[in-house]
């Protein structure tokens, strides 16, 4: 049955993939105006993660962040424009950070080289039309790109994938395969990044040896990937790592997450020079 509602969730997906526009502006298949009112709360930058973006980045003074959300992981020290089409994340922005402009990543108005490096993190699997979106990237960016994202052939090596096979399944069908997005950009570096342990950014995995926040609805929430699986598939996982907790049966399967410092799990960067 498991098998079957994973099945319904990547033909959902496959339906849905043409809708483009929301009523607060999202691009790509996830409404921000419905799911992002949290965001900014469970989805802060990890310090961890924002030093190897920083590094990645270089020299560069001038840095464009697309799909900028809530501004995460956004040099302090630099000049950066921000671009994101939902209202939503857009409001979200702390007031230290610059205004992000209502656009897409797939017509970005700018001038060729307009900047010395460009950035994108936890975006390329929303936007419609991701190869267009990553060659207006190369079009305006005259130094390194560079892309965080998720691994979807990774997305199983994690004790998610047991309590929850939709949501793992939901993700793995909207991430875009790493090596395609490598060579849309004539090539670039694969780094994993290894996830703290006490990640502040509250994508699924950072709650690897933490398994009782994803017992929070809003949690959950600040990850896209909930939003694509049925009520009823919610309440089920609810339901059976409530027990499992309780009973100590997740302690006995999983209980070694508690105990690692960092998880390689799926998250890369990818960083064209």
């Amino acid at each position: 049955m498991r098998q079957i509602a994973a099945l319904e969730v990547r033909l959902c997906l496959l339906g849905r993939a043409v809708i483009s526009d929301h009523e607060d502006g999202s691009a790509g298949d996830a409404d921000y105006g419905k799911i992002g009112g949290s965001y900014s709360r469970f989805r802060q930058p990890e310090p961890a993660i924002e030093k190897r973006i920083w590094a990645a980045l270089g020299d560069a003074r001038t840095v464009l962040n697309i799909g900028a959300g809530a501004g995460s992981y956004e040099p302090i020290d630099r000049d950066v424009v921000a671009v994101e089409p939902s209202a939503s994340m857009r409001e979200q922005r702390a007031p230290s950070r610059t205004p992000a402009i209502d656009a897409s990543a797939e017509d970005l108005p700018f001038a060729d080289k307009q900047f010395d490096a460009s950035m994108a993190t936890f975006t390329v699997h929303q936007w419609r039309d991701m190869l267009r979106g990553l060659d207006e990237m190369r079009r305006v960016t005259r130094g390194p790109v560079v892309i965080l994202t998720c691994d979807p052939d990774a997305l199983d090596h994690f004790w998610l994938h047991e309590y929850a096979l939709e949501v793992t399944e939901a993700e793995s069908a909207r991430y875009p395969k790493i090596a395609t997005i490598a060579e849309a950009l004539g090539g670039a570096e694969i780094q994993h990044v290894p996830i703290p342990f006490n990640c502040r950014d509250g994508f699924n995995e950072a709650y690897y040896g933490r398994p009782e926040q994803l017992l929070v609805a809003e949690a959950r929430l600040a990850c896209s990937g909930w939003s694509f699986v049925p009520p009823a598939a919610v309440a089920h996982f609810v339901s059976e790592l409530t027990r499992d907790l309780s009973s100590g049966e997740w302690d006995r399967r999983y209980g070694h997450f508690r105990r690692q410092a960092e998880f390689d799990g799926p998250l890369r960067l990818i960083v064209a020079s």
